[in-house]
């Protein structure tokens, strides 16, 4: 099936192994980016992945591109253009000590992408799903309006279309969010979250759990995924849930309900993940889904696909899910025990 994501893709520039910010004399380099990983994913699952964006048109820029072709996803309908790539800083957390990220996307290409640039009709053709997450709008009000058009050549296409709501605090605040976001949704028919982005991005269903707490209240999400449904009649509901005991241990679940074979909310299988990269966790869960619910035979199974392609992760350094659908499959069919293979 042919598979559109559309947003920045960046240049990530972590410190080696646990180091802070201010002691490292060296950045690990690689890319990364919400939309981009899901691309990423989608391809090691044996879709046919299209990521859409606007990189410059210098050796940093071309290096982004070779990256997204060394992992099977076309290029294609990537313009080139604008003055820089958008760079984010990571430095990885342990223990009770939380992991740090420093962003400098101002002004990036992308958030400079107009819809005249794009040719919609060609992106589209054939198209059976189409992803995008909260961080695209909240580069601007072009990226807002280029995001906008391609949702509704989406639906024109017959495309399913999904949003990984993704609130990010340092792009932009919760009153924007919500000045923006909940009239997007009409396009959306598999809404992707955690119960922070729902507040931040929609406005409603807070105070379930404190994360931080380790404590989850089943029955809250619950009646969380109900409301939204009920409000904004997607045809599936999945959020992710997270159990942060410290930056190197995390319980990792989801609950889903949509149309077809959770009516009601269906809670996943539970894993605690020793972390080794959080970041691109949500990302590969939303490509662990997609993939699932246009593969697997029913949606509890592509929920469980979901949830344990997003564990393995974990495990892997850098934005990308280098994961095969058979190692997903093995860890769902209960192979994880990390014993050697040999």
């Amino acid at each position: 099936m042919k598979t559109i994501t559309f947003g920045e893709m960046m240049l990530r520039l972590s410190t080696p192994g646990f180091k802070r910010f201010t002691q490292t004399d060296s950045f690990d380099v690689t890319f990364g980016g919400g939309e981009a990983n899901v691309a990423v994913s989608l391809a090691h699952f044996g879709m046919d992945s299209y990521f859409v964006s606007k990189l410059p048109p210098n050796d940093i820029g071309q290096a982004a591109v070779n990256h997204l072709r060394r992992y099977g996803v076309s290029e294609r309908f990537v313009v080139r253009g604008g003055d820089r790539i958008g760079i984010y800083f990571l430095e990885t957390g342990a223990s009770q000590r939380s992991s740090k990220v420093v962003y400098d996307r101002a002004n990036s290409a992308v958030s400079t992408l107009a819809e005249s640039e794009l040719d919609l009709d060609a992106i589209f053709d054939g198209a059976g799903w189409f992803h995008w997450t909260g961080i695209t709008p909240a580069l601007g009000q072009t990226a807002r309006d280029t995001l906008n058009s391609m949702c509704k050549a989406a639906k024109q296409a017959g495309a399913t279309v999904s949003c990984d709501l993704n609130y990010r605090a340092k792009l932009w605040s919760t009153e924007e969010a919500q000045s923006v976001m909940p009239s997007m949704m009409e396009y959306v028919d598999v809404c992707i979250a955690n119960e922070e982005d729902v507040q931040k991005c929609l406005g409603f269903g807070g105070g379930i759990e404190d994360v931080e707490s380790g404590h989850l209240n089943e029955s809250g999400y619950a009646d969380l995924i109900k409301n939204l449904k009920k409000e904004y009649g997607f045809s599936a509901v999945a959020v992710t849930l997270r159990e942060s005991f410290s930056a190197s241990m995390n319980g990792w679940s989801a609950i889903m309900m949509d149309d077809a074979d959770c009516a009601e909310p269906y809670r996943s299988s539970r894993y605690e993940i020793k972390l080794i990269d959080r970041v691109g966790g949500g990302d590969a869960f939303s490509g662990g889904l997609i993939a699932g619910l246009s593969k697997k035979d029913n949606s509890r199974d592509a929920l469980e696909f979901a949830v344990a392609a997003s564990c393995l992760k974990q495990t892997i350094p850098g934005d990308f899910n280098h994961v095969t659908e058979h190692e997903v499959d093995q860890l769902v069919a209960g192979s994880g025990s990390g014993r050697v293979e040999r």
